[in-house]
């Protein structure tokens, strides 16, 4: 995926690190950002994938996007990774938290593993990453960490629990680090997507047996069954959609919000 042409240059000069830049969500982010001008460090747990990524942009400017892996739920990985980043690249203006996983179960059946590890990335990751940009970041009186949660965050899921559970704790993390870090020019924001077009929302249907077309419908049209309101705006979101969200809160265009749950999942949870 190529940097889109935004017509802008508002993020020219800084420096952003993505996680789970690899595909999805966080491959949208990181074009996104390029596209405004930024400098994008682009991890992920696969290295390859990545690697991809930061293959689109070579004719752009040399190292315009950089691949790094990156296991968030590495805590020494992390913050060896983000002070070679501010030793060689320099100081990191940006952070986007995308890294996730889902493993869907009723929880009664989730196993302790399912648990251990949803948390481990969902939530841990984004405390590893966000800890050791903002204590870089604080000193120097200024910087933007966005968190990509989740719809489910906010509205009860069934077969999601550790899944929404985790984005909770997400979420709820980068409204109390915004506040400790406020008075530093540091700010703190979440974007809560709904039903996007990804490999993961592709996965679920395919896990589900169901036919994809199908299940797809019932997204956006809604589910009594599973008590799910459908998408009154009648689409799934593309990663696009998501990463304009992302990019907004890391510009200077969001100077004064903070603190901010932005859901971006075409009203399906009536903002409950």
């Amino acid at each position: 995926m190529s940097a889109p042409d935004t017509g802008t240059a508002e993020l020219a000069g800084r420096l952003a690190l993505v996680t789970g830049a690899g595909r999805g969500i966080g491959e949208a982010v990181v074009a996104a950002l390029a596209g405004r001008g930024a400098r994008v460090l682009a991890t992920d747990l696969d290295p390859a994938a990545v690697e991809k990524v930061a293959a689109g942009y070579t004719q752009e400017g040399a190292d315009r996007v950089v691949a790094r892996g990156l296991d968030v739920t590495d805590s020494a990985a992390v913050d060896a990774l983000v002070a070679d980043a501010e030793a060689t690249l320099g100081p990191l203006d940006i952070a986007v938290n995308v890294a996730g996983i889902l493993r869907g179960a009723h929880a009664v059946d989730l196993t302790d593993d399912d648990w251990a590890a949803t948390f481990a990335v969902n939530t841990h990751g984004v405390f590893h990453v966000s800890r050791a940009v903002a204590r870089r970041m604080t000193p120097r009186g200024r910087g933007s960490i966005v968190t990509v949660a989740s719809n489910a965050a906010g509205v009860p899921r069934a077969g999601m629990a550790a899944y929404a559970a985790s984005k909770a704790a997400a979420v709820m993390f980068a409204k109390c680090l915004g506040l400790e870090v406020a008075a530093h020019g540091v700010r703190c924001n979440t974007v809560c997507p709904g039903s996007t077009l990804t490999d993961m929302q592709r996965g679920m249907w395919e896990a589900s047996g169901a036919d994809v077309a199908a299940a797809r419908r019932s997204v956006v049209e809604g589910d009594l069954a599973a008590h799910r309101t459908g998408i009154p705006l009648g689409r799934i979101a593309d990663p696009a959609d998501i990463a304009e969200a992302v990019a907004f809160l890391a510009s200077d265009r969001a100077r004064h919000i903070t603190m901010h749950d932005l859901y971006v999942d075409g009203g399906a949870t009536l903002r409950a």
